[in-house]
């Protein structure tokens, strides 16, 4: 067995942003109890698969990596929302992974590893309902909220317990933990638990611990931002954590990601508009926009609340970005419902649109639903969806030709400087090429520089601009 000062640890993340904070948290423990943390499997002593459990592609791309790891001849351990949720089920069907930890077992990981190193054998963790673990009113959860939410104490009190595993200039920042609401087609409550705020003090801790690392941007992150608060007893919190965060020296733009439109109030809706600092972006999870599929989803809305919702935006800023995800062939969708959600993509404007076919998730209320759709049917349904999805946002780019945007360089090499403007998400909104032309020379721009630029071209969701301005430099 290696020494203390020999063993190391690979963290493999898959999924969403959120897992990406789990692991940097996971990591700065494992390092606590004297692991070497890395993100590459070579050699590592223990490799970590901090897996996702959302739909059947991301939990085959769990398994895929899983086995890969098992391959290197480390020991491979599963956590995150797929080892959450299936626990003993899945360590039955993977033994190629020495163990199955769930949520639980984070505050102790580094412990965990030593056993599993030392060859003993740990019991797989056991699933259970994490939303009966704490109160069902939101501000009666605060005094247990620590037994369910592994290292909760704040930031403020007990320094930022995290450590980055990718540099670079942006890095995502937790918001909340879980969820209160009840989509039918979501098992994400069941295995994540009930919703709880961190702290506006633990929030900007970590976002001055965050820009003292480097980081420039913030993306917020959270089962459903627009819940934040509402356990604190202060539903409006955000709009007024917003500012602070923003003035947080180092930071120069804050993006908000996961709006539920049914609680995206007008407040908000203009906090995130008109901030300084804060990136004009509305990521809202419409799911779909025909009334009779979103009751039976559980959601509220229609075509006409949610171009009334964008309508809103755009009148305090016309070039205020918008994304969604949408959700086809769910039970009883008819192709008049198909109809209405082509209309209503139409007409939106959206800058990115992210289609996913129905499937049947265990444990959701849909997957026993009637009236089901075939799955030649929701192909042709995806197919189509996505190949307008794609056409409509590629002309919402085009648009935006001639207009000036804000820039936040990502990453330069031989032949491109690579950055993202206020309605571009990392990794999911497409990125801004930056060409020579403007006022500013692309030798001279470095990752973190933040700068004015005239969009000349589009391509697809992308855009290529010119730097006229330096609004901000790295080292600033």
């Amino acid at each position: 067995m290696p020494t203390n000062a020999d063993r190391r640890v690979a963290l493999l993340t898959l999924g969403c942003a959120r897992n990406e904070v789990d692991s940097e948290e996971l990591a700065a423990r494992l390092a606590a109890g004297g692991w070497a943390v890395t993100t590459d499997g070579t050699d590592a002593d223990v490799v970590v698969v901090n897996t996702c459990g959302f739909v059947a592609k991301a939990k085959q791309d769990s398994i895929d990596t899983l086995l890969a790891a098992a391959d290197t001849g480390a020991k491979v351990v599963a956590t995150g929302c797929l080892a959450e949720r299936y626990g003993e089920q899945l360590a039955g069907e993977l033994p190629e992974a020495d163990a199955v930890l769930g949520f639980d077992h984070y505050p102790d990981m580094a412990a965990r590893l030593d056993a599993i190193l030392a060859g003993e054998k740990i019991a797989s963790h056991v699933p259970r309902d994490r939303r009966t673990l704490l109160p069902l009113t939101p501000v009666a959860r605060r005094e247990a909220v620590e037994v369910v939410v592994p290292g909760h104490l704040p930031a403020h009190l007990r320094g930022v317990m995290r450590q980055r595993l990718e540099k670079g200039p942006v890095a995502p920042l937790k918001l909340a933990s879980g969820c209160d609401r009840r989509c039918t087609f979501c098992a994400i409550p069941s295995f994540r638990g009930a919703f709880v705020s961190r702290t506006p003090d633990e929030v900007l801790a970590e976002a001055e611990w965050l820009a003292s690392t480097g980081v420039r941007e913030l993306v917020l992150v959270s089962e459903n931002s627009t819940s934040y608060g509402k356990d604190l007893g202060d539903p409006r919190l955000l709009e007024r954590l917003l500012p602070q965060l923003a003035a947080v020296s180092g930071i120069v733009r804050v993006r908000v990601s996961y709006l539920q439109p049914a609680e995206t109030r007008p407040g908000l809706v203009e906090a995130i508009a008109t901030t300084p600092g804060v990136a004009p972006y509305f990521d809202l999870s419409f799911q779909h926009s025909s009334e009779p599929v979103l009751r039976r989803m559980r959601r509220f809305g229609s075509t006409e609340r949610f171009l009334e919702l964008l309508d809103s935006v755009r009148k305090l800023d016309p070039d205020a970005g918008a994304r969604s995800n949408v959700i086809v062939g769910f039970p009883g969708e008819t192709r008049e419902d198909v109809d209405e959600l082509a209309r209503f993509l139409t007409e939106a404007r959206l800058d990115a649109v992210g289609v996913f076919d129905y499937s049947d998730e265990d444990g959701t209320e849909a997957a026993d639903l009637p009236d089901k759709v075939s799955e030649s049917d929701i192909k042709k349904r995806y197919d189509w969806m996505s190949a307008l999805a794609e056409e409509l946002c590629a002309q919402r780019a085009a648009d935006r030709i001639g207009s000036h945007v804000e820039v936040m360089v990502d990453s330069l090499d031989d032949d491109a400087v690579e950055g993202r403007a206020g309605h571009q998400a990392p990794e999911v909104d497409g990125s801004t090429t930056l060409v020579e032309g403007g006022g500013i020379e692309l030798s001279s721009l470095r990752p973190g520089d933040f700068v004015r630029a005239r969009v000349v071209d589009s391509v697809g969701v992308d855009l290529v601009a010119v730097p006229i301005e330096m609004i901000s430099p790295a080292d600033s």
